[in-house]
């Protein structure tokens, strides 16, 4: 079991980014890709909040990625292109989670959602670690 922090220390939403990038990792013949997307999406929402949290910045519980990347912007952050691309993510949050609003996510898209949700939570991590020093 992860150690916890509180709530507003941003080592615990990065811990959640990670728990849920596994989870998403954890491709299963009963699983539905669709899940496995939710929670690649997620774990890029944790890690752009663990952020937030750590330049102590509000934000509303929405799982809208870009709304959230640009409040990041403003706190001066320059956000990489291929961290805006994981916008794109936040379909999965919502729009394939239930039956007959989406096709079905494919190999393809799967891999590419389980990559910019690791390239998310890899960023964060690095931007973390530089502001604890």
């Amino acid at each position: 079991m992860p150690e916890r922090y509180p709530p507003d220390d941003p080592r615990e939403w990065l811990k959640r980014a990670e728990s849920n990038l596994t989870l998403a990792k954890a491709s299963q013949r009963r699983v539905y890709r669709e899940d496995l997307c939710f929670h690649a999406q997620q774990a890029a929402e944790m890690a752009i909040k663990a952020l937030l949290i750590s330049r102590n910045v509000k934000f509303p519980y929405v799982h809208d990625l870009a709304g959230l990347l640009t409040l990041l912007e403003k706190t001066g952050e320059e956000i990489p292109e291929s961290i805006k691309q994981a916008e794109g993510l936040t379909r999965f949050a919502v729009f394939t989670r239930y039956p007959g609003i989406a096709e079905p996510v494919g190999r393809r898209e799967y891999a590419e959602a389980l990559h910019l949700a690791d390239e998310v939570v890899r960023w964060a991590r690095r931007h973390l670690k530089r502001k604890s020093r």
